[in-house]
């Protein structure tokens, strides 16, 4: 016997039903529910609250127990139990914006994937460490082991003493950082490894003989990039004196032997297959003008197919501020891609920075759907298909200059408060922004960038935080006064 569908209530407002309809009547179909829409006397579903649901569901003829599931706006604020236990059947937040409910469903009826698990040790470097204060060295520290990396690499200068290296290394250890060294100088690598520092970058035929007698792990790199014959020749002494060891055969910018230093990291692999390696990213993501997200991203996929077990990069350079949060999502998505043999899609799109997984458009008959349901002064924003729409009980206006949109709606409005033209500037350049970018823009909620997005609390949200917090010190006044009054004279 076939298992009955699932029977699931969406309670909306006016401005959502068609929209709402129009998603739902093929995603039921997919993720095999049947439906009903409750439209409640409100023009925007984000004004609704649990308790107001549940007066209105009161005056309704709604049957109690009719439905396996009711579905709210993910907005909606408000205690659920008293809600659930009206209607005879749980209620829940569905996602804030409607176009989201067949991830929403989706999710439901899959595991998320595990991005948990990766193969790959972050070194973030800080630069010219010696000349940083102790208080500058430990917060940039403690900003890279926030932002996912594993080891700190303090970065030394030729020829310029550090006196204050000990206690630099006490200081981090304290704080329960774990540190490389990167120094050719002698003396600092000493210094460092009696002070409990356990990996030192570098070691070649310069200083080879010396390095195997720290007791240290130390990378490997090959005198020059392109001659790799040294690399295996300081490698083998290490083998000989049983010093431990990783390979890095450098990585080049481009312009200077990028594609073939690639090359060399396959052929190292290739050569000594159960050896550990190092890629230095920073040579890249520093020394190439574009975003860093997508650079990170495909040299961790090249790491984590070539078992390239640790990475160091840094973030100098402005257009890479973010590399090693980028690099630390970019290891557990490929993890994630190569263990799984499936494209490194659909993962939650937390490395899509510039512009959006997919759009979402109510189109040209939505639009006018909507429109002809406002009977309010108040503004709906959208944008979409080269343009900005905005809207009201007055009039219709649209166009890709905002500029433009706003002094023709003026023209027909008349003037507005210093709050309102506020308000209408930062909601239409966002709405720029979104067209230029190709992102998808929802009035009052922030625009997503990835990892990056700052949640952004709506206009609406911010009047009823202050009111809340009007009627809080109004209680406390009034505890107080009692409190004065009770007090024998």
């Amino acid at each position: 016997m076939e298992k009955p569908r699932p029977r699931l209530l969406f309670i909306t407002g006016k401005l959502a039903e068609h929209s709402l309809r129009q998603t739902l009547i093929p995603l039921s179909k997919k993720a095999n529910f049947e439906f009903e829409i409750c439209v409640l006397g409100i023009t925007v579903a984000a004004l609704m609250t649990t308790p107001w649901i549940l007066r209105k569901l009161k005056e309704s003829h709604l049957e109690s127990g009719a439905f396996d599931q009711a579905i709210l706006p993910g907005s909606v604020e408000g205690e659920l139990n008293p809600l659930n236990e009206f209607l005879g059947f749980p209620a829940i937040r569905g996602p804030k914006d409607l176009f989201d409910l067949p991830e929403f469903f989706g999710h439901d009826q899959k595991s998320p994937p595990d991005l948990t698990q990766h193969a790959i040790e972050i070194l973030a470097e800080i630069n010219h460490a010696p000349r940083l204060s102790l208080d500058q060295i430990l917060r940039q520290a403690e900003s890279y082991r926030e932002a996912g990396a594993d080891v700190i690499d303090l970065g030394c200068l030729p020829g310029v003493a550090w006196p204050n290296l000990e206690a630099t290394i006490r200081s981090l250890q304290n704080h329960g950082l774990r540190l490389s060294i990167d120094s050719f100088s002698q003396d600092e690598v000493l210094r460092a490894v009696a002070s409990g520092v356990k990996l030192v970058l570098s070691a070649n035929s310069s200083n080879r003989d010396w390095a195997q007698s720290t007791g240290a792990e130390f990378v490997l790199v090959p005198d020059h990039p392109q001659n790799l014959e040294t690399l295996i020749t300081t490698r083998e002494a290490f083998v000989s004196s049983g010093t431990p060891f990783r390979l890095d055969p450098i990585l080049e910018p481009i312009g200077f032997g990028f594609g073939e230093s690639i090359s060399r990291y396959r052929q190292t692999r290739q050569q000594f297959p159960a050896d550990k390696m190092m890629m230095g990213v920073g040579n890249l993501t520093e020394m190439t003008e574009v975003d860093s997200s997508g650079v990170n991203f495909l040299l961790a996929a090249l790491c984590t197919e070539w078992r390239i077990e640790s990475i160091l990069t840094t973030e100098v350079i402005n257009w890479s501020r973010s590399s090693i949060r980028e690099f630390e999502i970019a290891r557990r998505l490929t993890h994630f891609a190569i263990e799984q043999q499936r494209v490194p899609k659909h993962l939650g799109g937390s490395l899509v920075l510039l512009r959006d997984p997919k759009l979402k458009e109510q189109g040209e008959a939505g639009l006018a759907h909507l429109r002809q349901l406002v009977t309010d002064p108040n503004f709906r924003i959208f944008a979409e298909r080269g343009e900005i729409h905005l809207f009201n009980r007055d009039g219709y206006w649209h166009g890709n200059d905002p500029y433009e949109v706003y002094d023709r709606m003026i023209a027909c409005v008349g003037t507005l408060t210093a709050e309102h033209a506020f308000y209408l500037g930062y909601e239409l350049c966002k709405a720029k922004t979104a067209l230029t970018l190709g992102k998808h823009y929802q009035q009052d909620q922030s625009l997503r960038w990835g990892f990056l997005t700052e949640p952004e609390i709506s206009a609406t949200e911010r009047r009823k935080q202050e009111r809340r917090q009007q009627q809080d010190r109004s209680q406390d006044m009034t505890l107080e006064n009692q409190r004065q009054e009770e007090r024998p004279a």
